[in-house]
C-alpha cells in the first residue's frame, strides 16, 4: 500500500513536470506572436512565473476570463493590470460605486431625427452565488441554476412575463423562429470553447423572452444569466427603464455574485461593474469609409465599434454594432449618460464630413 502511494506521488509529479514543461514551451512561442491583446500587453515573464497562465488564441482582444469568482484575488497580479486597461483607469485600489439605474426619463434622447439608429439594445450580465463560471461548472451545476432562474421567471410581475425555450428540448420550428429573430446563441466560438465554456452542451441552457420579444434572458451561455432588453428604433429610455425593472425583480428573487471593489462579478473582465453594455445597431456610412478613425473617434467617447453581429463579425449592409466601453467604476446611469453623450457626439462627427 505505501508503494502503490509514493508510485501515485512520482507518477503525479512527471505529470506536472510534463504540463509545465508544455507550457513554457508554449510561453516562448506566446512571446513572438503578434498580439494586441491586453493579455499580452501585462503576462510578462515575471507575472507568467507566478501564475502560469493560459497562452492561446492571442488575436483575442482581452485574453483572458476567470474560472470562478475568487480568480479576480487570486491572480490579482494580472487580472488588476488587465482590469485598469480596459476600463480606462480603474486602479487596483479603486472602488466600485453601489448601484444606481437613475431615472431612464432623464436620459439624453439619441438621434432625435431618427436618422441614424436602426435599433437599441441594452443588457446586464449576473452570475448565480454559490457556482462557478463555466470552466468549473458541473453538468449539475447547469442544470440547477437553470431551475433557479426559471423559477424567478415564475413570478407574476409584469416585468418577467416570459417563456423559457431550453435549447435541448426545443423543437426545430422554435429554434429556426429564434435563429431568425438573431436571438439564439450558439456553441461556435473557438475562444469560448477553449475556456470550457461549452461543457455539457445543450443541458442547462436556455431562452427566456416575453410575447413582445422586447425583453430577453439567456441561461447559462456565457455567464450564467444575461439579461437584454431591446428593440428596432432609438428609444434608449424605453429600453434601459424595462431592463431596470425586470433585473430588479431578478435580484429579489436570486442572490446574485457581488464583490464590494469590483461589483457584480462575472466570467470575462470586461463585465465587471455594472456589467452593462449599452448598444446601437447604426449606419454611419461617411466615418465608415475610414474605419481606423471610426474607432479612433469612437474611442475618445468610450465608445468601441464592431461588426453587425458583435465581436469578431463584419458589417452587414454598413450596419454597425456601437456600445459602450467602460461597465466599471461607475454607476448604472452613468454608463447609459456616458453612452448616449457619445453616441450623439458620433453622430455630429458624420454630419461634419
Amino acid at each position: 500500500m505505501i508503494s502503490l502511494f509514493f508510485y501515485v506521488i512520482i507518477v503525479s509529479n512527471i505529470v506536472r513536470n510534463q504540463k509545465m514543461k508544455k507550457m513554457a514551451c508554449e510561453y516562448e512561442k506566446f512571446l513572438t506572436k503578434e498580439s494586441k491583446s491586453l493579455l499580452k500587453k501585462y503576462l510578462t515573464r515575471d507575472v507568467y512565473e507566478r501564475i502560469k497562465s493560459g497562452l492561446t488564441h492571442p488575436e483575442s482582444n482581452v485574453g483572458l476570463y476567470a474560472c470562478d469568482q475568487h480568480a479576480y484575488k487570486v491572480f490579482a497580479e494580472l487580472f488588476d493590470s488587465v482590469i485598469s486597461d480596459y476600463h480606462v483607469g480603474f486602479c487596483k485600489n479603486d472602488v466600485h460605486p453601489p448601484s444606481n439605474w437613475g431615472d431612464p426619463a432623464k436620459l439624453p434622447s439619441i438621434d432625435p431625427e431618427s436618422k441614424y439608429v436602426i435599433s437599441t439594445r441594452v443588457r446586464c450580465a449576473r452570475s448565480v452565488c454559490g457556482y462557478p463560471f463555466c470552466p468549473l461548472m458541473t453538468e449539475q451545476d447547469y442544470i440547477e441554476i437553470q431551475e433557479k432562474l426559471k423559477c424567478a421567471f415564475r413570478t407574476k410581475q409584469a416585468e418577467l412575463n416570459c417563456e423559457y425555450y431550453g435549447l435541448d428540448k426545443m423543437t426545430e420550428e422554435q429554434r429556426q423562429q429564434l435563429v431568425a429573430d438573431h436571438f439564439l446563441f450558439r456553441n461556435d466560438d473557438k475562444i469560448l470553447e477553449d475556456a470550457n465554456a461549452y461543457q455539457f452542451w445543450p443541458k442547462g441552457r436556455g431562452i427566456f423572452h416575453n410575447p413582445e420579444k422586447k425583453l430577453l434572458a439567456w441561461c447559462c451561455e456565457e455567464d450564467h444569466l444575461r439579461l437584454i432588453s431591446m428593440e428596432k428604433g432609438n428609444d434608449l429610455r424605453g429600453v434601459y427603464g424595462r431592463l431596470k425593472n425586470a433585473i430588479g425583480v431578478l435580484e429579489s428573487q436570486v442572490q446574485f455574485s457581488h464583490d464590494d471593489r469590483l461589483g457584480y462579478l462575472t466570467f470575462c473582465p470586461t463585465n465587471l461593474g455594472t456589467t452593462i453594455r449599452a448598444s446601437v445597431h447604426i449606419k454611419l456610412p461617411k466615418l465608415a469609409k475610414d474605419m481606423d478613425n471610426f474607432k479612433k473617434i469612437a474611442k475618445q467617447y468610450s465608445l468601441q465599434v464592431r461588426g453587425t453581429g458583435g465581436e469578431h463579425t463584419e458589417s452587414v449592409g454598413g450596419v454597425y454594432d456601437v456600445s459602450n466601453i467602460r461597465r466599471l467604476g461607475l454607476t448604472e446611469f452613468d454608463v447609459l449618460m456616458e453612452m448616449s453623450q457619445g453616441l450623439n457626439k458620433l453622430i455630429q462627427e458624420e454630419e461634419k464630413l
